[in-house]
């Protein structure tokens, strides 16, 4: 660093500032630093920087996943994380650690590799959150536990979005609507965002007067045709679908299909906190309540690294409604027997 501040004709705070983004520097100033690392073949070392600082500018996003990867919704939160991360001079690596993995989890927070972490898929009594707690780990969900005490996150307003979707099929007249949800071991697990819809759905159906009707289904396309299959034997007189179960989704559409029963003419359907580009593939279209997953993990980040930076305020808890979009998969309900 001494020598590319030698050569640049600057000081070695100044290549420091260049190298770390923590002060803005002119992009004239920058460029002739640059030049002078690319003269001497100057590479920062990073581990070196960590050391001396106590910091290694590396974030975790902790997202348990399984033998299907990342979907595209899923994508969206990892690379709104991602670009937060990087525009602030950070890099950001992907965990698969699961509520189950706590002894994994205490064995990554004592070695120290991550500043901080983001937190993903929480359940309402989770682990993790006290054991990155006690290691003494800055910590944001992505997601809530029952308690938010003193806890930062973002999560989706799963009330204002249930409510939205059941008014939407509501108003085109269907009464008969079914909830197909994650599975019943999300469920019996505490996963968050299958116990809060669930409870959102029973609150909006009793508001327009109406039967709630959940089914669970496993996350697949033929947990998808199970649970079609399960909501016709009890409610065979259907006329709506929501669903909160993207790897389901695809399985709901092809039980429809071999039932004869079609999409939207026959039977109304809503996709629940999913990305424009899955409620794409379908045919028709599906209307979709649209993920803010992008925005949930840039605001992550930056709530994390306000932290890191001792700068982190009022303690940040923000929700985010999924948005409506109407597509071709929903209409209006006819008389009956029509």
């Amino acid at each position: 660093m001494h020598d590319v501040a030698r050569l640049a004709r600057v000081s070695v705070s100044t290549v420091s500032y260049v190298l770390t983004g923590t002060r803005p520097i002119s992009a004239a100033t920058r460029a002739k630093v640059l030049a002078a690392m690319a003269e001497l073949d100057y590479q920062p070392n990073a581990m070196a920087r960590g050391l001396a600082t106590r910091r290694s500018r590396i974030v975790g996003l902790l997202m348990p996943m399984d033998e299907r990867g990342l979907g595209a919704t899923e994508t969206a939160f990892v690379t709104g994380a991602a670009a937060a991360a990087s525009a602030a001079g950070y890099h950001l690596v992907l965990s698969p650690v699961g509520a189950a993995d706590l002894d994994d989890l205490r064995r990554l927070a004592t070695q120290r590799m991550l500043d901080g972490v983001v937190l993903m898929e929480v359940q309402v009594e989770d682990g993790r959150v006290a054991a990155l707690q006690e290691a003494g780990v800055p910590v944001v969900l992505i997601g809530r536990t029952g308690d938010t005490t003193g806890l930062p996150f973002v999560d989706i307003d799963f009330d204002q979005t249930v409510r939205a979707a059941v008014d939407h099929v509501v108003g085109l007249g269907h009464r008969r609507i079914v909830y197909v949800n994650h599975s019943a071991a999300a469920l019996a697990t505490g996963y968050g965002p299958a116990v809060r819809t669930r409870d959102s759905f029973v609150a909006a159906m009793a508001g327009h007067g109406l039967e709630p009707l959940m089914i669970p289904a496993e996350d697949s396309a033929a947990g998808g045709r199970a649970a079609l299959s399960a909501a016709i034997e009890v409610a065979p007189d259907l006329t709506a679908v929501l669903a909160m179960n993207e790897n389901a989704i695809f399985g709901i559409l092809a039980e429809l299909a071999v039932r004869g029963r079609v999409v939207p003419d026959d039977v109304s359907v809503v996709s629940m906190v999913t990305s424009p580009q899955v409620a794409e593939l379908a045919h028709p279209a599906l209307t979709a309540m649209t993920s803010p997953g992008a925005a949930l993990g840039r605001i992550a980040v930056e709530a994390l690294l306000r932290q890191l930076d001792g700068a982190g305020g009022d303690l940040h808890q923000q929700l985010l409604p999924c948005v409506l979009e109407i597509r071709g998969s929903t209409c209006p309900t006819g008389p009956p027997g029509s």
